[in-house]
């Protein structure tokens, strides 16, 4: 039978907790712009985008050259800790995992507001396998990171 569990993965940043946060919080549709070669779109389908019970559409890439489209509602929203919780609710992912679950937290590192500081990224995904065949979800760990490399290259390029 299978069981919850849980994939994590860490990323330093140079760009400020509060602009990288933004990014996921409210501005996603800037994505298929910074991330032009992993996400292809991204579309709002239900509320505004950036509240919980929002639905959005996403198609992108996440391992080798297979385009795969998911549907995700923001689950919750932390903004003292500035953490969203997105939880997939149709698509390719939905094929291999019945429950699945994206967290990302930003967390200042010095003063959070400096040019000199930086910031620490993590990615959380919680799943539950549709049968034992399926694999842990490592390739959606690589998309985070190549995602989160991408923003904050993006936020140092044009801050």
């Amino acid at each position: 039978m299978a069981q919850i569990a849980n994939v994590e993965v860490q990323a330093e940043i140079k760009a400020s907790a509060d602009k990288f946060y933004e990014i996921f919080r409210s501005k996603g549709y800037l994505l298929p712009k910074i991330c032009p070669n992993i996400i292809k779109d991204l579309q709002v389908l239900k509320g505004d985008g950036s509240s919980v019970g929002s639905i959005k559409q996403w198609t992108y890439i996440a391992a080798g050259n297979f385009s795969e489209v998911s549907k995700e509602t923001i689950e919750s929203i932390d903004e003292k800790n500035k953490s969203i919780a997105f939880r997939t609710v149709e698509g390719e992912i939905t094929k291999h995992y019945k429950s699945f679950k994206a967290t990302v937290q930003v967390t200042p590192r010095g003063d959070g507001y400096s040019r000199s500081s930086s910031s620490s990224v993590k990615w959380n995904i919680e799943y539950e396998k549709q049968n034992e065949a399926v694999p842990a979800p490592n390739k959606y760990l690589d998309f985070v990171i190549i995602l989160t490399n991408n923003v904050d290259a993006y936020l140092l390029n044009n801050a």
